[in-house]
């Protein structure tokens, strides 16, 4: 089949208004939010309305091989939505139905489009609450964060998206359609499946519903930040929190890199001397909360704190998580190239992450700012380059490959929430081992056997 026979077929699924292949979108579409990595030109992008649509271009992808890589906002960092060439992206966002908020089951139900913050906002009016939270919620769709089983800044307390994960509809390779999961809170019947398309990376299947647990809203939150003039300190820091039985909602770090382009970027009036500084916040019933904030600003003042400031309210707090929200943002104004990467130890092991990364970028002569999640161990290490100096794109994945064995070495993993994608394909096997890649690929072989389904990404490319 010729192309022009395939646009026309594409056309008659969802109408020739959802099908672009104007050389301005196909270039587009060959990226996602990974510094230095593109794809190549899709043959088109699809925009179906209904998982009766998604089904029948994956039911026609499959009878013709033809390749099919699912995206929603192109948020991700790993360069999983990037298009190979002559695929058909199959794009959800016109799938951004929420379609029912139930307060009884404390369920909600939405289309693979639905963009995150909307769902949280939308649940809020019943006074209920939908805790993972991405750095991009404002953007970033359901349907990724599944695919890429996001974090964010809460889930220190409250886990990331396969915590909150109830039940999946999946279209697979050949079109059929699965339901997987419920409303009941137990379950046990047979194999987790909707937990194996968490993070699957649209390698497996294109998701079209999505079932997720709500919890209440709570009431209180209050917000603290504390500078220190040694990030191992900081480190330190939040291992002392739990060691005293507090688990707050939002635990991140910023070292002196990130706090100077933030402050620049937001004029937040930051300790731009500070060595680091942890932005930690603590939320449940109002008691509750002051009595935690003020353990949390006894703890930062013991274990070497310079200052702790408390915010006066919801507002300036909010104010000041939104600002680190903006930290990618902020460090992407600096130079021409930001990579920014995502790599988890455990909490104990924090503070040694901290200072390899730090000694990591004296030696390879790299300017390096890490921000992130420190309750859970998860740390961005941001790399402020120029993908036109070879050199410098040299020593920066020399860097990177240091760091991820560090990580692994410390227990901890290549990447904590960005996924695999194509830029960690190579380092999966020393995370998985032997018996876990051929397990791995066996899954695939099985779900996906034409390797028609996001080929390249997570797993070396492999099509019969």
């Amino acid at each position: 089949m010729n192309p022009k026979e395939i646009l026309s077929h594409l056309q008659g699924i969802v109408g020739p208004a959802y099908v672009l292949n104007s050389p301005e979108d196909l270039a587009t579409y060959a990226y996602d939010g990974t510094a230095g990595i593109s794809g190549a030109a899709p043959l088109a992008i699809v925009q179906p309305a209904s998982t009766e649509e998604v089904a029948a271009i994956v039911r026609f992808a499959y009878e013709n091989s033809l390749v099919v890589v699912a995206r929603g906002s192109g948020t991700g960092l790993s360069g999983g939505s990037t298009a190979i060439e002559d695929c058909i992206i199959l794009q959800t966002n016109r799938m951004n139905q929420i379609l029912e908020i139930d307060a009884v089951n404390l369920t909600a139900l939405v289309e693979p489009g639905v963009i995150t913050a909307d769902l949280d906002m939308e649940a809020a009016k019943q006074k209920l609450f939908y805790p993972p939270d991405p750095g991009s919620m404002k953007i970033s769709t359901m349907g990724g964060n599944v695919a890429e089983n996001s974090g964010g800044l809460r889930c220190f307390k409250y886990g990331v998206t396969e915590d909150y994960l109830m039940g999946l509809e999946v279209v697979l390779h050949d079109g059929r359609v699965l339901w997987t999961g419920g409303k009941t809170k137990k379950d046990v019947a047979g194999y987790n499946l909707k937990k194996l398309f968490a993070s699957s990376e649209g390698t497996l299947g294109i998701i079209t519903k999505i079932l997720v647990r709500l919890i209440p809203r709570p009431p209180a939150i209050s917000t603290l930040v504390a500078y220190f003039d040694d990030v191992a300190k900081a480190g330190e820091c939040v291992t002392a929190m739990v060691a005293e039985g507090i688990i707050p909602c939002t635990v991140e770090f910023l070292d002196n890199v990130v706090i100077r382009t933030v402050d620049e970027y937001a004029n937040l009036g930051l300790d731009l001397d500070a060595a680091a500084l942890l932005l930690v916040q603590t939320d449940g019933h109002p008691a509750v909360v002051e009595e935690e904030a003020v353990q949390i600003e006894e703890i930062c003042k013991r274990l070497g704190a310079r200052e702790v400031k408390r915010a006066k309210d919801a507002a300036e707090g909010e104010q000041l998580a939104t600002a680190r929200r903006a930290a990618f943002a902020s460090l992407a104004r600096v130079s021409p190239t930001t990579v920014l990467e995502d790599a988890s130890v455990p909490r104990s092991e924090l503070a040694t992450m901290l200072l390899f990364i730090q000694e990591v970028a004296q030696r390879y002569d790299l300017r390096i700012g890490t921000f992130g999640h420190a309750g859970d161990g998860n740390l961005h290490p941001t790399v402020l380059i120029d993908e036109r100096n070879e050199d410098e794109m040299h020593r920066m994945h020399k860097a990177f490959e240091e760091i991820f064995s560090k990580a692994i070495e410390l227990g901890g993993t290549v990447t904590g929430e960005h996924g695999v994608g194509y830029a960690k394909r190579d380092y999966l096997p020393q995370m998985l081992g032997e018996t876990g890649m051929d397990l791995t690929r066996k899954i695939k072989s099985t779900l996906d056997p034409g390797g028609n389904l996001n080929p390249g990404k997570l797993l070396e490319l492999e099509r019969t």
